[in-house]
Formats: C-alpha cells, sequence, structure tokens
C-alpha cells in the first residue's frame, strides 16, 4: 500500500490534503474509492448514483493542480458524495420520490458548485427517504439503506445514505442536509461527527423547494472534525470567513439537558451519555445538569405543521402525485391540506418566542449539551421505534432533541462517544446561539481527542 499501512479509501480529508502536498496521486484515491464502494456499497445500499467517469476525470483535473502547486483547496481531490436531495449538474435527483425519478440537474446548487469549484471529487448521490421527510432511510425508486454497523438496522433519515457512505469508507465527507435534526440523528447512529449550521451560514439558490420553510439547511458529515471545518471553509458564505475573527473563550459554561421534558431515552444512550459528561467534568469543564428542561415544549408541535402544509404545497404543483407517492406522503398532503394560515402563523410566532427564551439561556451559557437522539437504531424498513425504555412512543419521539435547532435557526454538531467494545454508537450534541458556528467548531475539534472517538464499524474494517 502506497499510504504505509493504511487504505487509501479510508484516510480523511485532512490527511488525503497533506498527502497530496507530498506526492499522493488523486487519482489513485478515486480508484481505490471506487473499488471500496463496489465491494461494500451492495451491502448498505448508500449510493444511489455513481459518476465514476466524472469522479475520474475530476482526479485527474486535481491532480495536475498539485503538481503544479497550484491546488484550489485543502479539499482539492478529496472524495464527496452529495446527499439525493441536493443538485448536481447532469446528475439525476430524484428526492427519493417516484415523482422525480427521471429528474436530472441542469445546474449545481450552491454548496456543490462551491465544492467543484474548490476541486473536491463528486463521486454521486446518496439515498435518502421521500422528500427527505422520515427519520429512517427508505423509497419506492432505491430501497432501503442499512446502517454499517448493522445492515439490518436504520443509519436513521434522512441523510441516512451519507452516513452510511463515510461510515463504510465510500468518500471522505459527505453533503447533507438537515431539517429537523436529518444530519446530527444519523451521524449519532453511525458513529460520525455531523454538523447543522447555523440558518443561512451556507448559501442556498437552485435546489429543489423549500418545503420545511427555512428549517432545512446544508452540512457536512465527516469522521473527523478537521474535516468538518475544511467542508465549512468551502461551502460558506463571507460570514463564515468573518468568523475567523471571533475571540475565542478559555472558560466555557455548559449546561446539560440530559431529557427534554421526561421523554424517555434509551438507558445505553443515557449512560453513555453520563460517562461522557463526567470525563468532560475531570478535564475542567464548567458544565451544570438543567433537569427537568421544558424550554423546547413549546416546538413539538410545530415540526409537523412545517412539513405537513410543506408537503401539501409542493404536491399541488403535480397533477399525477396521487400515484407517485407513499402512503404516508399521501397522509401527510391530506394533513397539510387541512391546516389554516393561522395554524402557520401561530407556528411561526411560536418560534419566535421561543427563541427570545433560547437567547435569554445562551446569556448564561456558551453551549447546551443533550443526547443526540432517544433511541438506538431500529429495524432498517421499520419508520421508527414504538417503544423507547418502556415506554410507548410517536412518530417523533426518537428525535426530541433536534428539531429545536432547526426552528431556531442554532448550530448543532453530533459528535461520537466513546463505548465500550464493538457496540453500537451513540451520539452526543452540542448547541450554540446563532452565528457561534465556528466557536462551537473550535470547541469540538479542542476536545475531540479526549472526548469523543471514531470507530470503523467491524465489518467494514
Amino acid at each position: 500500500m502506497r499510504d504505509e499501512g493504511r487504505l487509501l479509501w479510508s484516510l480523511s480529508a485532512s490527511e488525503l490534503s497533506v498527502a497530496y502536498a507530498n506526492g499522493l496521486s488523486p487519482r489513485e484515491v478515486v480508484e481505490s474509492t471506487l473499488a471500496r464502494i463496489r465491494d461494500v456499497n451492495p451491502q448498505v445500499n448508500a449510493i444511489v448514483t455513481l459518476d465514476e467517469t466524472g469522479a475520474r476525470r475530476s482526479a485527474d483535473d486535481s491532480a495536475r493542480r498539485w503538481d503544479s502547486g497550484r491546488p484550489a483547496s485543502p479539499l482539492d481531490g478529496v472524495p464527496v458524495t452529495v446527499k439525493d436531495n441536493i443538485l448536481v449538474a447532469g446528475m439525476r435527483a430524484t428526492w427519493g420520490s417516484r415523482l422525480y425519478r427521471d429528474y436530472v440537474a441542469e445546474e449545481d446548487e450552491t454548496p456543490v458548485r462551491r465544492l467543484r469549484e474548490a476541486g473536491a471529487v463528486i463521486l454521486g448521490k446518496t439515498n435518502v427517504p421521500e422528500f427527505t421527510l422520515h427519520g429512517f432511510t427508505d423509497n419506492a425508486v432505491f430501497g432501503t439503506t442499512g446502517n454499517p454497523w448493522d445492515p439490518t438496522l436504520t443509519p436513521g433519515g434522512s441523510s441516512g445514505g451519507a452516513v452510511a457512505s463515510v461510515a463504510s469508507g465510500m468518500g471522505a465527507i459527505a453533503l447533507g442536509t438537515d431539517g429537523g435534526g436529518s444530519i446530527r440523528r444519523p451521524a449519532a447512529h453511525a458513529g460520525l461527527v455531523g454538523f447543522k449550521p447555523s440558518r443561512d451560514r451556507v448559501p442556498r439558490s437552485d435546489g429543489f423547494p423549500a418545503i420545511l420553510h427555512n428549517f432545512q439547511v446544508i452540512g457536512p458529515l465527516a469522521r473527523c472534525v478537521s474535516d468538518i471545518i475544511l467542508s465549512m471553509d468551502v461551502i460558506s458564505g463571507p460570514a463564515w470567513t468573518q468568523s475567523k475573527s471571533e475571540s475565542g473563550v478559555k472558560q466555557f459554561r455548559i449546561g446539560f439537558a440530559p431529557s427534554f421534558n421526561d421523554a424517555p431515552v434509551d438507558p445505553f444512550i443515557r449512560g453513555t451519555v453520563d460517562k461522557t459528561i463526567e470525563r468532560a467534568r475531570l478535564l475542567g469543564l464548567d458544565i451544570e445538569t438543567l433537569s427537568p428542561f421544558h424550554l423546547a415544549d413549546p416546538l413539538v408541535a410545530i415540526w409537523p405543521i412545517i412539513s405537513q402544509t410543506g408537503v401539501a404545497w409542493l404536491l399541488e404543483r403535480h397533477q399525477d402525485w396521487e400515484q407517485k407517492v407513499s402512503p404516508a406522503i399521501a397522509a401527510m398532503a391530506r394533513a397539510g391540506q387541512k391546516l389554516t394560515a393561522r395554524d402557520y402563523l401561530n407556528g411561526l410566532d411560536t418560534i419566535a418566542t421561543t427563541g427570545q427564551a433560547f437567547e435569554r439561556l445562551f446569556e448564561r451559557y456558551d453551549f447546551l449539551v443533550t443526547p443526540t437522539t432517544a433511541a438506538m437504531p431500529w429495524p432498517a424498513k421499520q419508520s421508527h421505534p414504538e417503544i423507547i425504555d418502556g415506554q410507548s412512543v410517536g412518530p417523533r419521539g426518537h428525535a426530541v432533541f433536534t428539531p429545536f435547532a432547526n426552528a431556531l435557526g442554532l448550530p448543532a454538531i453530533s459528535l461520537p462517544c466513546p463505548v465500550d467494545g464493538d457496540a453500537l454508537p451513540v451520539g452526543i450534541q452540542i448547541i450554540a446561539a446563532k452565528d457561534r458556528d465556528r466557536a462551537l467548531l473550535e470547541f469540538a475539534r479542542k476536545y475531540e481527542d479526549r472526548l469523543f472517538v471514531h470507530r470503523w464499524p467491524p465489518a467494514f474494517r
């Protein structure tokens, strides 16, 4: 092997950048990654559209730039996958629905264009649930995506294909979207780092209709925090560059909410997160437990209002939709048709009021910490776990910790906690005040090696 013992497909973006500067060829890395995809993708069904010809062409272009000493960015030559609800010029974009199964995008969505300009090698598209509205990854176009830790279990959703690709070595970075936790929860289920930026931090244009209002943002998934930062350096707007001048905080004040309004949390998750918090305190971090925690309670009913009205609005554009969407999506659309402008505006007003309460919270604390998910991964074809810690829960019972950050536009990251042996991954979520993205990521990078750990799934090492 050319990388002194490690397979090329396993290298992080940060490691690849150094290796390219020292003479490693991006073409070798892309060939290694394509071989890896052929080997493992059939087991998890993560990548649903693969552009081998385009990837090789991009790799050769990258090699010429590195050979001339003029790489476009540290991501030049790095293999990247893109979620199938983000448009890539010349590639099919199905949004997980038969309604769009033959749609081919003519233009790159803005973050994709920036990745391309930075020299990243776009391998292809990753699987999603229909319209990216569910917490597991399955659709009538491409089927079910499995979790690399156990392909009979779900990687979550809606960025399930994205995390399955990175966790199994089919690309160093994945571009995903997060409308209610769709980056962070799958990252937790697959043992990755998943970052949801502040609202408007990553500019978007030329994409699918915004059915989740401004809740949904584009963000990166990777195996280390440094790769998240490299990604943000490329896909973000001017505010990200300006934030480099933020003054660092030496003594962080952290609030820890182990549960929201006494919602059930899987005992293994609860115990694992508690151990991580204890280790953080031993490192000298000032962490105050906030229990009970009710600030996010008013937002529980908001996500269904936004998503149902969004689906109803989208499908009104398509006369033949009833024969082309799943029963679950059809039910959402019918529910959305019954909602009124008053319902929608009441929801927006609740968001504004709750946002003021969280602003006061972040006057006291630099970060809020929670578990990322309330449930461990469940069977891959099942929409949600019905029982958590012995209690019956609804479709969003596993997702209680993440949607408030979307409603309020806050940055949030999920990081993998240490666990014993080959136990399934557990994620811990850290949230900051709006536009404190860089401070949050620098904090995560500072403590990554001491509090968090990336592991390869046993079957994919």
